[in-house]
C-alpha cells in the first residue's frame, strides 16, 4: 500500500472537502460530484467503504437494505465510495442491492487516506512485494492483529447477541453456493426476537463464497486489502453529527448489535 497522504483533512474542513470531490459513479461512469443530488436533503448518510469484496461492505450494505425505509422517511441522502472499478461496482451493486447511483469508485484509496482512515496494518516483510505484503498483512489482521475487536466480532457471528434483533425471517431463503437452501425458520430452534447463534456467520459465509467465486472482480488491485473506512452522517447545513473510523475488519459499526442505530 502507499504511504499514507500528507495531505490530510482537516476535521472542520471534512465537508468541505467531500463537497468538492469528483469520482466516478456506477450507475453511468461518469465523474461527477459525490454529493450530486443531495441538495434537498436533510441529512447525508457517506459511507466511506474498503475493498468493495470486503466482509464489511458487504454486510453494511445488508443492513442498509433494512433500513431503506427510514432513510427515505427522514429524508437521508445515502452516498458510498469504495475502493473498487467499474466491473467491481457492478457486481456489488448487483449482488447487494445497493443502488448504482449512489456508489463512487476510489481506485487507489485517496480518499481514505485523505481522511485519514486507518489503512490496516502495513508492516513490510524483506522480499515481499506490495501484494505479498497485504495479503500477509490482511491474513494477520482476521487473527485480530493490528485490528481491534475482529475476534470478538466474529466469535459473536457465531454464537449469536441478545441485544441484536434476528436477522432473518422465518420465510427467508439463505441461497448460498454449493450448499443447500438455508430458511430463516430453521434458527428458531435455538430462540427468537434476537441474534440467533449461527445466523450472522451464515450471512457472512454467503458475503465470503460470493467474493472468493468472483475474486478479482470484486478485489482488482490487491495493494489495498487491509485499507479500512469510516461513516460520515451531515446535516443540512454541513456539519458532521456523527462519525465512527474503524478500526479493524468486521469494524464498521461503533454498535455491532445495531450498526444504523446512530441515525436520527
Amino acid at each position: 500500500m502507499n504511504d499514507l497522504n500528507t495531505n490530510t483533512v482537516e476535521q472542520s474542513n471534512i465537508y468541505s472537502f467531500l463537497k468538492t470531490t469528483k469520482r466516478v459513479r456506477v450507475s453511468d461512469g461518469k465523474e461527477i460530484s459525490i454529493f450530486n443530488g443531495t441538495s434537498s436533503a436533510n441529512y447525508i448518510l457517506l459511507l466511506v467503504l474498503p475493498q468493495l469484496g470486503d466482509f464489511d461492505s458487504l454486510e453494511y450494505a445488508w443492513w442498509l437494505n433494512k433500513y431503506q425505509d427510514i432513510l427515505h422517511e427522514k429524508k437521508i441522502a445515502l452516498r458510498a465510495i469504495a475502493i473498487g472499478n467499474l466491473k467491481s461496482g457492478e457486481k456489488y451493486c448487483q449482488y447487494t442491492g445497493f443502488n448504482p447511483e449512489n456508489l463512487f469508485l476510489d481506485e487507489t484509496a485517496e480518499i481514505h487516506q485523505q481522511l485519514n482512515l486507518y489503512q490496516g496494518l502495513n508492516w513490510q516483510f524483506p522480499t515481499f512485494n506490495c501484494s505479498q505484503n497485504q495479503w500477509l498483512n490482511l491474513i494477520l489482521m482476521c487473527a485480530g492483529i493490528g485490528s481491534k475487536g475482529t475476534l470478538k466480532e466474529v466469535l459473536r457471528g457465531y454464537f449469536g447477541d441478545k441485544k441484536a434483533p434476528s436477522l432473518l425471517q422465518e420465510n427467508e431463503i439463505v441461497n448460498i453456493k454449493f450448499l443447500p437452501p438455508i430458511k430463516g425458520s430453521l434458527f428458531n430452534k435455538v430462540g427468537k426476537n434476537y441474534q440467533r447463534p449461527f445466523e450472522l456467520a451464515t450471512i457472512r459465509l454467503k458475503n465470503m463464497i460470493e467474493v472468493l467465486t468472483n475474486w478479482r472482480t470484486y478485489v482488482p488491485n490487491d495493494n489495498y486489502l487491509t485499507q479500512r473506512g469510516g461513516t460520515f452522517l451531515f446535516n443540512n447545513q454541513g456539519k458532521i453529527i456523527y462519525q465512527h473510523r474503524d478500526e479493524g475488519i468486521l469494524g464498521f459499526a461503533e454498535n455491532k448489535s445495531n450498526p444504523l442505530a446512530f441515525l436520527p
